[in-house]
This record gives structure tokens, C-alpha cells and sequence, in this order.
């Protein structure tokens, strides 16, 4: 009976260090967002609005994002500057650097961010990191960043704000795949006023059949990639083509067409027949 007591007490003890353990994490994360100052004037209140200290962790990691979220609901974290002003993103993932680079860029362009310069990148054994660094009003808002990440299969891990214009993002890309339509077999897919090369998701597709409009001048030049997006092939034809035939190695993943020359000789538009399953 004695041993039975002791070993509730001893689990009971246990989870309750378990708890104060995750309560100071927290903490620490609330801090390290909106300062000691802060913290210490609003204090009272925020122990209220995260009392429930399991609602903001994700087994047994903080959900970061949840608590952005909730300071910012609460008047707590301000994102904006006084006036514009250069601040600094750094990205980090195990998955490949080339395709992490180009996921990123285009989740960045997705929220309106076209005007960024890369500072510095950098790949070790424990993953590949990619700063860059840009001019706003405001920091980039990590909710709406999360939001957007989602779309590709991506997630935000973690968030650590070394300053106000200093913030470092660890994102999980072992679901990612790039936000690009995706080829079904036996559907064709016509694309118009074509401004930008064109990426495609050819996972399951064999091959394909491209048309080019009848008013372009269409030079093809059509570049294959893995789902790393590993360079596996590049078709260059110095002709002016009105119809492509395209066979698929099996590891293709994506593929960009796009112009030998300029993209405006493809404008009016390609249009994709693929057939065949890898």
C-alpha cells in the first residue's frame, strides 16, 4: 500500500514539474517577443490569456505561431516601425537548399515581397540557412507567413526574435512541394498571356504533348527537375516550334518551359495534353 502511495506521489510530482518546466518555456518565449519591459508591466495579464499552458504547445514543442498570434490579438506584440526601415529574415531547413530557396521565393512574392536581397546563405550539418534582408513598414507578420507556408505542405517549427528587425524562422519542409499546378492524365491544360516561364508538377505524367499558339514564336526550352529540384535535363531546340513531344524520366518531379530567347515569343499562351503514367 506504502509503494503504491509513493509511486502516485513520485507521478504526480512528475507532472507537476513537468508542467512548471513548460510554463517557464513558455514564459521565456513570450519574453524573448515582446521584451522584458513589457513582460514585467503586463504580466498579470498575460499569465490570464496563457493560463491554459497546454493549448499552446504541440506535443511537446511550442507552438510559436499560436503564441504570435495571441500576443498580437491582445495588443501585446506590434509588428510596425515608426517609419520604414531594413530588417533581416533567416530561413532554415534540413531539405535541399535549391529547392528550399526557390519555396520560400515564391512564398515570399505570394505575400507581396518582391524587393529583397540575399545577405547571406549558408550549409552545414545542420541544414541550410538563407538570409536575406529587405525594407517595409512593418515585419513580415508570422500567422499570414505560416498561412502561406501551408499551401506548399511547409510549417513554422520555431521563431526566435533576436531583435526587432532580427528574425530567425525554422521551417519543416519533409512535406513540401512547390505551389504549382499539377498535370492530371487526360486533362488538358491551357495557359494564356503567359508573362513568366511556366512550372508544372509532372509527378505522375509520362509524357505530354505542348502546343504553342498560332500567334507565337515559340523557341522551346524546357528544363526537367526532381523533387529536390535537381537539374536532370535541359531541351533546347534553336527552331521555331509550333508543337513539342516531351517524354518524362522517371524521377521528374517539375518541369519550367519557357523561351530560348524571350518569354514574349511564348505570350499568347502553351497549352498541355499529358498522357501516360510513370
Amino acid at each position: 500500500m506504502v509503494k503504491k502511495l509513493l509511486l502516485v506521489l513520485v507521478l504526480a510530482l512528475s507532472v507537476f514539474a513537468q508542467e512548471v518546466i513548460e510554463e517557464e518555456l513558455l514564459d521565456e518565449k513570450i519574453i524573448s517577443f515582446i521584451g522584458e519591459e513589457s513582460y514585467s508591466k503586463n504580466r498579470d495579464y498575460i499569465h490570464i490569456i496563457f493560463r491554459d499552458t497546454k493549448n499552446f504547445y504541440t506535443k511537446e514543442h511550442i507552438n510559436v505561431v499560436k503564441v504570435v498570434e495571441t500576443l498580437q490579438e491582445n495588443g501585446l506584440l506590434h509588428l510596425f516601425f515608426e517609419e520604414p526601415q531594413q530588417y533581416e529574415m533567416t530561413f532554415h531547413s534540413t531539405g535541399s537548399p535549391l529547392f528550399f530557396v526557390k519555396l520560400m521565393g515564391d512564398t515570399l512574392r505570394s505575400m507581396g515581397y518582391y524587393r529583397y536581397v540575399t545577405k547571406e546563405s549558408k550549409n552545414d550539418e545542420s541544414g541550410f540557412e538563407w538570409t536575406i534582408s529587405l525594407e517595409a513598414e512593418y515585419v513580415t507578420d508570422p500567422v499570414l507567413l505560416r498561412k502561406e507556408l501551408s499551401t506548399c505542405g511547409c510549417d513554422i517549427i520555431d521563431i526566435v526574435r533576436n531583435s526587432a528587425t532580427d528574425w530567425h524562422y525554422d521551417i519543416d519542409t519533409s512535406k513540401a512541394h512547390l505551389k504549382v499546378d499539377q498535370l492530371e492524365i487526360g486533362k488538358k491544360k491551357k495557359y494564356s498571356r503567359l508573362q513568366y516561364a511556366k512550372w508544372l508538377d509532372v509527378d505522375h505524367i509520362k509524357s505530354m504533348q505542348i502546343k504553342s499558339h498560332r500567334a507565337n514564336f515559340w523557341y522551346p526550352y524546357i528544363a526537367l527537375y526532381d523533387s529536390s529540384l535537381r537539374l536532370l535535363k535541359v531541351i533546347k531546340q534553336d527552331e521555331e516550334t509550333s508543337e513539342f513531344n516531351l517524354n518524362l524520366p522517371q524521377e521528374t518531379r517539375y518541369i519550367r518551359v519557357s523561351d530560348l530567347y524571350t518569354i514574349t515569343n511564348i505570350r499568347y499562351g502553351l497549352e498541355f495534353s499529358p498522357s501516360g503514367k510513370k
